[in-house]
Formats: structure tokens, sequence, C-alpha cells
């Protein structure tokens, strides 16, 4: 039995929680706090597996206490709950260690309610099997090298759950004269991948932004692809976002990308996964291996999910598992060796 602790100032919200956590066989909400105060002192007390921690309460704001629950109970996974106006204080909890975020019922309150309610249950059931003490990683120095001319190798890579933390440990290490373009998917709904990008282009020498309509892949530049956009290349290799219907629940969709980018890009493409809850990225990751590309799989030691690694290894779509610290520099030598 999964045991979850539920800490919002809204007793509305509080109540829609806990009838739709305790209506689950293997989920049970075993305390709720109407603030961090609350929540702080509860924890000795009932031992909770998961926590779901609102991000806007009085007094200590969810952030603050994320910092002290980080400190003291790293073990313990949080998730996050946020307004969809809040996407910047969403980057800076996921940079504190937050498990995960769902955006909190809004609009029409019947309809959203049921779609956060699934993401809420496969995300708590996601934090209860991770594998939280992966996701301290030491900073990699930057190398450079040189780059004779010719086609630039693509790095395309797919994250959900754990994704964000695990792209800051992969992103800063590439030196500002990458001679490879980066195309990345990260499962995030609309608004969040801007923000997402911002922060990487921040802490990284390379170029991040959130990709956009006939944008083109170049060396040194790292697309994200926007959340609620399936991105996808046309011929020329330019993106095509569009909105077709999700796929394994989600909308980007590691696979639509992985596939599209292999079809043009051929065996210049080495493809990632990293962290996350899903089978997403294993038929694409196929598709990579079809034209000879390179496939790398990132290690259970270091996954936080191994969700998507696991069922890519399972299709044998790869040619290394790594931790997540050796993927950047494994990239870097790939590159120089393609010269």
């Amino acid at each position: 039995m999964i045991k979850v602790m539920v800490v919002d100032d809204s007793a509305f919200i509080r109540q829609i929680m806990k009838k739709t956590i305790n209506q689950e066989d293997d989920i049970e909400v075993i305390a709720v706090a109407r603030n961090g105060q609350e929540c702080l002192d509860l924890i000795e007390e009932k031992h909770p597996d998961v926590i779901t921690l609102d991000i806007d309460m009085p007094g200590k704001d969810g952030l603050e206490i994320l910092k002290v629950l980080m400190d003291k109970y790293s073990n313990i996974p949080v998730i996050m709950l946020s307004a969809i106006d809040n996407r910047d204080t969403v980057m800076k909890a996921l940079k504190l260690g937050a498990f995960d975020f769902i955006p909190k019922p809004s609009g029409n309150i019947s309809l959203n309610i049921n779609d956060v309610s699934k993401q809420l249950i496969t995300k708590i059931k996601a934090a209860a099997g991770s594998n939280i003490s992966c996701s301290k990683q030491g900073k990699q120095k930057a190398t450079e090298f040189d780059h004779k001319p010719g086609d630039f190798p693509v790095i395309a890579i797919g994250s959900s759950s754990g994704g964000p933390k695990a792209l800051k440990e992969i992103l800063p290490v590439f030196p500002n004269n990458l001679k490879a373009a980066l195309v990345v998917v990260q499962h995030m709904p609309p608004g969040f991948t801007a923000s997402l990008a911002k922060r990487l282009h921040q802490e990284s020498k390379i170029t991040v932004k959130e990709a956009s309509e006939y944008d083109y892949l170049q060396p040194g530049v790292a697309l994200i692809a926007p959340g609620g956009y399936h991105l996808e290349f046309n011929p020329e290799g330019r993106v095509v976002l569009n909105q077709k219907p999700p796929k394994w629940g989600v909308r980007p969709c590691v696979d639509y990308m992985l596939k599209s980018v292999a079809d043009i890009y051929k065996e210049r493409v080495i493809g990632i996964i990293l962290t996350g809850m899903g089978r997403d990225g294993a038929e694409g990751m196929k598709q990579v291996k079809k034209y000879n590309g390179y496939g790398i799989v990132e290690d259970k030691s270091t996954a936080l999910v191994y969700g998507m690694p696991g069922a890519t290894i399972e299709a044998r779509a790869y040619d290394e598992i790594l931790p997540l610290h050796q993927i950047p520099l494994k990239i870097i030598d790939l590159i120089e060796r393609r010269k």
C-alpha cells in the first residue's frame, strides 16, 4: 500500500484528492495538511511514501517547504500541484528536487478533475517506485574540442518524470562550440516547456530554445518540443509541430520525434532515452537503430523512474546503458569519432 500525504490550503482540493486517491486499491491518503507547518509536524508521525504539495499556500509557501523536505526527508518523493500560470515556480521546484508536478483543476472543473486525477494516480505510483537517491549528481566540466567540416550529428533526447533534472546534468556539459544539433522531447503540458528551455539556456553554454514551426537543426542549438505538440521533421529537415492525438497518453511523444529524425538524419542520429514512466521512446529507438544510429539508455542506478529506459532495453533498441553523468561525455566521444 502506497501511503500519501496531501498538503493543500484548499479544503475543496484536499477533498477531491483524498477521494480520488482512496478509490485506488493500492494507494491510501494517510494524512492531510492545510499548510507547510502541519506537513512538517505530521511527517515523523505518519511516515508517508509520497507527498503532494501545493505551491501556493499562506505562510510558508510550497517552495519553502520543499527546501525543508529535500534537506531533511530527501527520500520522500514530492509531487507539486500548481496553477498553469506558475510555470517559472514549477521549474524552481523541479530544480530543488521535486519528483514531478501536476496542474491544479481549473476551467471546466468536472472534465479537468478527471484529467488531473489520471495524472495524479499515475505519478504517485511512479514516485513510489522511483529511485530518488539517484538524483544527486555532480556537475561535469564542459569539454572543448575541434571539429572538421562535414555533416553534423543529431542528438535526440527523450525524457519524462525526472527529466528536467537529468537534462540539467547533460546540456550544461556541452561546450559552446558543440558541432552537433540537439532535439529534446520532455513530457510536459503546454506552457511549461518554454520555462524549461529558458532555464536550461541560462545554465548552458549552448543555445537552448523552445522549438517553433519551421525551425531547423543546427550545431550548438537544442530545440525543446513545446508542450501540447508533437515535434517531427519535414523532408527538408525543418520542424513540423502538430496536434495529432496523444500517444502513450502524452503529447509531445518521444516516439514520433525519434522516428521522424531517424528517417531524415539516419546514421547521424544519437538517440538518448532518459528517466521517465511508461514506454514512450522504445519504438522510436528501434527506428534509430534501423538506420545504424547510436542508442544510449540511462542506467537504472541513476534513472529516477525506469519505465522508458527499461522498455527500450526490453526492445533491444540500444547500444549502451550508462549512468547519467557518463552520457554527455559519451556523446562528445561519439562526435569526436564521427569526424
